[in-house]
């Protein structure tokens, strides 16, 4: 037995694996990115669950303990040069460059710092803001009572602010740390996920912020006025204007959620003119291009409203996307599920990470000019 295969043996023999992390890959072609293993119960019989983190997406495969051995043995010869594995008895470290000699492999160890894992697959959901702990603006719009139980008609919505508050957890990391953050929230509605943004950061990250949340509706701006003013929010301001004429010097995020038809354009376009480091965009009413498109080869399918619409509303994003990743952004979309509007939408999440000038900046406005001229159309983010 060589010492990878010990090391393992001893983990998965002594029962005190908290979790178990492979990455570094060795073959860049290599479809997933990370692939972490923890011990879970399922129907009260013990597996391990892998976890294999893709660029877009997360799948699952449950282990029993007699496969778990040679998988994390395949994994650390075949696809990954680095492990990390915490247990409740120490910290281990395992770089292995050399897969055919593993004899060659270093292993370093410290002093554990991960409690016992919970086993079992299905626990509760762990919400950014807890159901049970009273929330202050949660509780003053309606969706919890004094004592922090949320209502129950309104646990969809919160539910949903949570989730809007795990994708600005997971972008947290990409803004300034040395100075007062400025968000601009274009389009804000009734500021449900605004206040959340602004709790979020202010409360439970302690971080001195400036919030504009700006809307065209007079009685939705005073009424989101007179609640930050009560809950003494001072650094979260409403006003009423257009998108597209809003001026500024810069901003930090972005934040464009069901910004109608081109408003959202016109929000990128001033975010990326204020380079601006993280864009959260949700669009809606994607009609634009509905009577521009024209393609010879699609014709047949066009001729189908439904498809058509359906079939421009991609298109319209897709350009969107394309357009940041020429600027020098990181983009993805992802599901997001919104308060009010459709039951699902697309999130375009971008972060700012790169140069216009870069090889794959030209490579993405190559890819958004064939996209566009193929169909034909001239959308507002051409103005990028």
């Amino acid at each position: 037995m060589n010492i990878l295969e010990k090391c393992f043996a001893d983990v998965f023999d002594d029962g005190q694996l908290v979790r178990m992390i492979f990455s570094n890959k060795r073959k860049k072609l290599l479809e997933y990115n990370k692939v972490t293993i923890r011990p879970v119960k399922i129907s009260g019989v013990l597996q391990y669950q892998a976890e294999y983190t893709f660029e877009k997406k997360v799948t699952h495969e449950n282990l029993d303990p007699a496969a778990v051995f040679d998988k994390c043995m395949a994994l650390v010869t075949d696809d990954f040069k680095q492990v990390n594995i915490f247990t409740t008895a120490e910290d281990i470290q395992i770089l292995a460059s050399k897969p055919t000699k593993p004899e060659k492999a270093r292993i370093t160890r410290k002093a554990a710092t991960r409690g016992l894992p919970t086993l079992e697959h299905n626990k509760t959901k762990q919400y950014v803001i807890p159901d049970g702990v009273p929330c202050d603006f949660l509780i003053h719009l309606g969706v919890m009572d004094e004592s922090g139980k949320v209502i129950h008609r309104h646990y969809s919505k919160f539910r949903q602010i949570n989730r809007y508050l795990e994708i600005v957890e997971d972008v947290f990391p990409y803004l300034p740390s040395d100075k007062q953050l400025k968000i601009i929230d274009f389009g804000c509605g009734k500021a449900y996920l605004t206040f959340a943004l602004y709790y979020y950061l202010r409360v439970m990250k302690n971080r001195d912020v400036k919030i504009i949340g700006l809307d065209l509706k007079k009685d939705v701006i005073a009424f989101c006025s007179k609640v930050a003013a009560d809950l003494g929010y001072d650094g979260l301001e409403f006003l009423m204007g257009d998108i597209a004429d809003y001026t500024n010097d810069h901003a930090d995020m972005v934040v464009t959620l069901h910004a109608c038809d081109t408003a959202t354009d016109y929000a990128l376009i001033n975010a990326v003119s204020w380079n601006t480091r993280v864009i959260l965009s949700v669009p809606c009413c994607q009609h634009e291009l509905f009577s521009q498109i024209d393609n010879e080869v699609h014709q047949p399918m066009l001729k189908y409203g439904i498809l058509k619409d359906r079939l421009t509303e991609y298109l319209t994003d897709g350009l969107r996307g394309l357009k940041l990743e020429a600027r020098g952004y990181d983009v993805a979309m992802i599901e997001f599920t919104s308060l009010e509007h459709t039951a699902r939408n697309i999130m375009i999440k971008a972060v700012k990470s790169g140069s216009p000038d870069s090889v794959k900046a030209a490579k993405a406005q190559a890819q958004y000019e064939a996209l566009r001229d193929f169909y034909q159309v001239k959308p507002t983010i051409e103005q990028l």
